[in-house]
């Protein structure tokens, strides 16, 4: 079984997932990592212990540089998004294929000159939707993810533009999967709408504390579908 590298949100603390974790500190070169780690999986929450970094403060460099050396060559990352789609409805599950980020992009390369090509890992992608299948929970297989640069939500204006090229808006994705492309890791993910996006729905007004009061409703199917994954091994 190998390990797997698991990035979660506020949402994932006090799951059963979680129990038997232990606590470490990891120092890497970009700096130290607070993580939960078993035997199969290392479980990294990118907003800290406390819960208190905020999307635009994340040690997306350090999370990543961890997981890989503590040999997790599989990376899970769960975001909590706002869906740009009328039919993607708040509570459902996205397995993203691709994805936008128009905004500046934490890299490991700021002393070479290298370029590479992003992407997310579709075996890893296929693992995700078909522990979900032999579980019965319903996802949607496919979708672009537009990330955006936090802390705060999208305007209308921007969500409107946006809503033309993808199919849910977050914060946190693309960094993770383009820093686990440039170590040579494998990332796909899994996205809880926990809302519909600024302006989808007529004179809905977003409340932070509301996204994540449903980001709690959510986690009962993403637990299912990470322990799933876990017991999997590959």
């Amino acid at each position: 079984m190998t390990t797997l590298g698991i990035i979660g949100g506020t949402s994932l603390f006090g799951t059963k997932l979680l129990e038997d974790a232990e606590e470490k500190e990891v120092e890497t070169i970009y700096g130290s990592v607070y993580l939960l780690v078993t035997d199969a999986y290392v479980f990294s929450p990118r907003h800290g212990k406390e819960s208190n970094i905020p999307p635009h403060q994340i040690k997306y460099k350090a999370i990543i540089s961890a997981f890989k050396e503590l040999g997790a060559e599989r990376i899970v990352g769960a975001t909590s998004v706002g869906s740009l789609k009328r039919d993607i409805t708040p509570r459902s599950l996205v397995v993203p294929h691709d994805y936008i980020s128009l905004c500046s992009m934490p890299t490991i390369y700021d002393d070479e000159l290298v370029h590479i090509t992003p992407g997310l890992d579709e075996g890893l992608r296929t693992a995700i939707i078909n522990a979900a299948k032999e579980l019965d929970i319903k996802l949607v297989g496919k979708g672009v993810y537009f990330q955006t640069l936090g802390p705060r939500l999208e305007t209308r204006a921007e969500i409107n533009f946006m809503k033309n090229y993808a199919d849910i808006v977050g914060m946190n994705m693309a960094s993770e999967a383009t820093l686990a492309k440039e170590l040579g890791l494998r990332y796909a993910n899994i996205s809880t709408v926990d809302n519909y996006a600024h302006g989808i729905i007529a004179d809905e007004e977003l409340d932070y504390r509301q996204i994540v009061a449903d980001a709690a409703k959510s986690k009962v199917d993403l637990e299912k579908v990470l322990v799933k994954l876990i017991e999997a091994g590959e």
